[in-house]
């Protein structure tokens, strides 16, 4: 599994010029961006002279007031002020069985790998499908089983490629397990609210939470200050 960062919301280069008195304390662009949302909602003040007046308050002496106003919002539950910060993810060799849960987050958004449009067998470009193993496949004797099965689900899909089957077919001998690759996208609302429910220890089976954590990490890496709302 490997997950990276693609993009996020930055603030335009006009913003930027005209605000950078503000990004120079050490801030991010994403702290920017909620202060306007949230104070828009409680202000008689256009964001651009929320920002302008009051980024002093809620960013010095060490954010503190930024830092409140935060919590307030969190645990007020008026998170849609988070969903004006936006992240995309490149995600490769996930299972098809990690896709299925992925997708009922319905509030993310997906472009995925396609099975009907890539072939899969063996004497393709693609060498044949990879997979995933179960991290349960904990001994020997379990591994060299599930292996035996992948490769039986690979000769049983070649089969069908080379007796003229469509791809489109042949893909419904290929196994939960089959990986895939896709770009996912979501705000931070969104991003908050699955890993609320995917985290380790949610109950959730151990390749999703991984991902999870995945994401969690590569969105702190860009804004740190999401970091304990991550942990409520």
């Amino acid at each position: 599994m490997i997950i990276k960062l693609l993009a996020h919301s930055r603030l335009s280069d006009d913003a930027f010029n005209e605000f950078k008195d503000i990004c120079e304390d050490a801030v991010s662009d994403g702290q920017i961006i909620s202060l306007a949302a949230i104070r828009q909602c409680y202000s008689h003040k256009t964001a651009c002279e929320v920002l302008e007046t009051e980024s002093k308050k809620y960013f010095g002496e060490k954010g503190k007031e930024g830092k409140r106003l935060m919590n307030h919002i969190i645990k007020s539950g008026h998170t849609s002020t988070m969903e004006h910060k936006h992240f995309t993810f490149t995600v490769e060799g996930v299972s098809r069985a990690l896709l299925a849960q992925l997708t009922r987050h319905r509030q993310l958004s997906f472009s995925v790998q396609s099975q009907r449009y890539n072939k899969f067998s063996s004497d393709s470009r693609s060498g044949g499908f990879d997979y995933v193993i179960p991290h349960t496949m904990d001994d020997a004797d379990k591994k060299y089983a599930f292996k035996q099965m992948m490769i039986q689900a690979q000769g049983n899909y070649n089969l069908l490629i080379k007796m003229g089957v469509p791809q489109e077919d042949a893909r419904a001998v290929l196994p939960n397990s089959a990986t895939c690759n896709l770009v996912t996208s979501g705000n931070l609302r969104a991003w908050l609210e699955f890993y609320k429910k995917r985290k380790p220890g949610a109950g959730g089976q151990f390749e999703i939470t991984q991902f999870a954590e995945h994401i969690k990490n590569e969105i702190i890496s860009v804004e740190p200050w999401t970091k304990e709302y991550f942990e409520l």
